[in-house]
């Protein structure tokens, strides 16, 4: 593995760990528990005042992927190299010990073990450690779109990422030339909402009023998503200024929660912006993004995700990624400033 790419893999490795090593365990009274005081995930889903789906909560990521050795794969050509299996880059293939996992669960390249373990119990693994305890996946609906790998947003896609030549010329310069050392989670900076939404750190949304919005914290560089639930319209794209998260508007589509992002900096705007993905693919100013948000009981939440993006896509695509609630625990404050110094203790850049 590169030094560069400790960069990106390292920065996620060495600042997540388990949840459960955060914070003590504070009992929720209102946690719906089975009759030996286990928590029921599969109780149904709690509802607002206005008997809306009640998103609130500490959520994970969680595993929900195709199974082994039913993946999708990558782009033309890459296949031998791992691309369907939520890979890590090139760089980080080629050594005989575990290597960074992901969503997919089959066996990573280099050796290494995704960390599947009995009962389909699954603990994601990257770069040599293992992040969180085993959870069991979630079902993996063949009907629906295809499931976001956390290194390639279009791992389990047939044939990948539909990208445009001004893509495509993006994605090779950050993955292959520069190994993506500009990837903003290893630099401090935000990062885009496939990267923030499959971060082993959690994240908590909250219903707020005065104006009525949901807001999305993640731990994670200390991302804060707003999406405004007053009616607004989404305005035009190229009105407001852009934004590291876009400007989102929310509404109910019955038990599906929509909401619509534009308006956000991309690839044009400096090397750290415009990042889909740990790989380097990219999106423009011209993105619009679609979420499709269902909370399927108490404990599973699900979003199908699509990106419109003429500049950088040929056509639309969806992903989908599904959370894991996260109850009895809190988040802690993470603290993450654009002068930090990582890159060069790794010596990426010079002192």
């Amino acid at each position: 593995m590169t030094k560069t790419m400790y960069a990106v893999i390292a920065a996620v490795a060495i600042t997540s760990a388990s949840l459960a090593a955060q914070w003590p365990k504070i009992p929720d009274p209102t946690v719906p528990r089975t009759a030996d005081g286990k928590i029921n995930y599969d109780a149904p889903t709690p509802r607002t005042a206005d008997g809306k789906p009640d998103l609130s909560g500490i959520w994970m990521p969680a595993q929900s992927g195709p199974p082994r050795g039913n993946r999708g794969g990558g782009r033309a050509g890459e296949a031998g190299r791992g691309r369907g299996r939520d890979a890590a880059p090139p760089a980080a293939q080629n050594g005989g010990g575990p290597q960074p996992g992901g969503n997919g669960g089959g066996p990573q390249p280099g050796g290494g073990a995704a960390g599947e373990g009995q009962g389909g119990a699954f603990a994601p693994v990257r770069g040599g450690v293992s992040l969180e305890p085993a959870t069991t996946r979630f079902p993996y609906d063949p009907k629906g779109p295809p499931v976001a790998t956390f290194f390639e947003a279009g791992g389990n896609m047939t044939g990948g990422l539909p990208y445009t030549p001004w893509a495509a010329a993006i994605r090779k310069q950050r993955f292959e030339v520069d190994k993506a050392k500009d990837n903003p989670d290893a630099n401090c900076m935000p990062m885009g909402f496939l990267q923030f939404h499959q971060q082993p750190q959690p994240r908590k949304i909250m219903n707020i009023s005065n104006p009525k919005s949901l807001l999305v914290e993640w731990e994670a560089n200390y991302g804060l998503w707003h999406i405004y639930m007053d009616g607004r319209k989404l305005p035009p794209q190229g009105e407001p200024n852009p934004f590291w998260y876009g400007y989102s508007v929310g509404h109910w589509e019955g038990d599906t929660l929509v909401v619509e992002t534009n308006n956000l900096r991309g690839a044009e705007d400096g090397p750290y912006d415009g990042w889909l993905d740990v790989n380097g693919s990219p999106y423009s100013e011209q993105a619009k993004f679609t979420h499709r948000i269902r909370r399927l009981n108490y404990g599973h939440l699900q979003m199908d995700i699509t990106v419109d993006d003429p500049k950088a896509y040929t056509h639309p695509w969806t992903v989908r990624i599904d959370q894991r609630i996260a109850p009895d625990q809190e988040m802690i404050e993470f603290i993450c400033n654009e002068n930090q110094q990582f890159r060069r203790r790794i010596k990426i850049d010079k002192e």
